[in-house]
């Protein structure tokens, strides 16, 4: 696994962070903040591509390209302690793919002053190569040499989960023997963040950045908006084994459903994300009874908290009273569709460890809801299966089934 997030930019620091609660949240530095109402942001500080790419050519991307470049390297690393595709399979076996939603926006928006003053003839080249949706996915198969599949997959904020599912049914298709999955995404642009301040889902605690997104909390009033990458390398079992590698956990099942609903609140019962749930633990043979703990979406609107806790009591039942469900997203913030690949990442470092990750700045749980949010502190616990949620705008929701992996007598 791989990841370049406002909490770290390796996964030792990043699971430290999402363990203590460590909120990355802080003054918004990218551009003059001042007559935005939302004026903090989750920022990746002092990320240098140059450590994974070449410097000249690194440069010359988007900084979401920079950033999954960067993950996906790390993820790569991780599996087979170098950067070589050839050392963990055939690389006509391996894929690629990544998740995003405005990847390509920063391109367009910095080659608009010079095509206004001097036309066509004022673009660059790399406007359309940074710019185009598929970037990112490209250029890391160049980086990495894989030849086997590539692609870019956008669902709004469910992107990065659902990478993942796509992944685990190309090698369950036996399309692939390995699969380099994440999501990648760089918003903190001045007209997209003003964009996002008049949608009025982002939080404007300004004073304390550290404690404002409070999901779940009686107080929260939106979101933290931050950038970066997770990847993970996802590898057939036996194709895994053969050559003693690492395994953080199992990925079980994926479940996808769209609400049809409202362009961007989500069904005030939640009954995408309920859906998901169910595809997704019918998809991986799980019972719901099994599942120990949920990675909720969790972005502290009052909608998105209240449809989870809606959803997650109806499918479970008296099951929800015996389940921890936490957002990580007071300490990383929301990377948009990179949330989900990131999210995976923290759900399975949880499993790697047997500990649940608090929910950061909750302290008064709105009224009514008995589900077990674990504030205050992270606990260690015997997780077997986690659920990871993901939704995006226009009613899309996924869910992951992550397992415990054991070996097969």
């Amino acid at each position: 696994m791989g990841v370049i997030a406002p909490n770290g930019k390796d996964l030792v620091t990043f699971w430290e962070s999402i363990r203590d609660g460590r909120s990355s949240a802080g003054p918004l530095t990218r551009f003059d903040a001042k007559p935005f109402p939302s004026r903090i942001a989750a920022e990746v500080r002092d990320f240098d591509v140059g450590k994974y790419t070449d410097p000249k050519k690194g440069r010359r991307f988007a900084m979401a390209i920079q950033y999954a470049i960067a993950a996906a390297k790390q993820a790569l690393l991780d599996a087979t302690q170098t950067t070589r595709v050839a050392d963990i399979g055939d690389p006509e076996r391996v894929g690629v793919i990544e998740g995003t939603s405005v990847s390509g926006i920063e391109s367009w928006l910095n080659g608009m002053p010079s095509f206004e003053e001097r036309g066509y003839r004022g673009i660059s080249p790399f406007t359309l190569i940074n710019g185009y949706m598929g970037a990112g996915a490209g250029e890391i198969a160049l980086d990495l040499d894989i030849r086997g599949h590539a692609c870019t997959y956008s669902s709004g904020s469910a992107s990065g989960n659902d990478v993942m599912g796509y992944a685990l049914r190309l090698i369950q298709d036996d399309e692939v023997d390995v699969m380099v999955a994440g999501g990648s995404e760089a918003p903190i642009l001045a007209p997209l963040w003003g964009a996002f301040c008049q949608t009025k889902v982002m939080t404007t605690h300004n004073e304390k950045p550290e404690t404002a997104m409070r999901p779940f909390d009686v107080t929260r009033d939106g979101f933290v908006l931050g950038e970066g990458a997770g990847f993970v390398v996802m590898e057939e079992l036996t194709h895994a084994l053969s050559r003693g590698a690492r395994i953080y956990a199992e990925v079980a099942g994926h479940g996808r459903a769209c609400e049809s609903f409202h362009s961007v609140a989500p069904h005030p019962e939640g009954i995408g994300i309920r859906k998901a749930i169910e595809n997704s633990l019918r998809n991986a043979g799980v019972n719901l009874s099994e599942v120990s703990y949920i990675n909720a979406h969790g972005t502290a609107t009052t909608a998105n908290d209240k449809a989870e806790i809606k959803a997650i009591k109806a499918h479970f039942g008296v099951h929800s009273k015996r389940l921890a469900m936490s957002s990580t997203k007071g300490v990383t913030g929301h990377l948009l569709a990179a949330a989900g690949a990131i999210e995976t990442i923290a759900s399975v470092l949880a499993i790697y460890h047997q500990v649940i990750p608090k929910t950061t700045n909750l302290t008064v749980p709105d009224d009514g809801w008995d589900v077990d949010l674990v504030p205050f502190e992270s606990r260690p616990y015997p997780i077997d299966v986690a659920l990871n949620l993901s939704a995006g705008f226009g009613g899309k929701n996924a869910c992951l089934t992550l397992r415990r992996y054991r070996p097969r007598a």
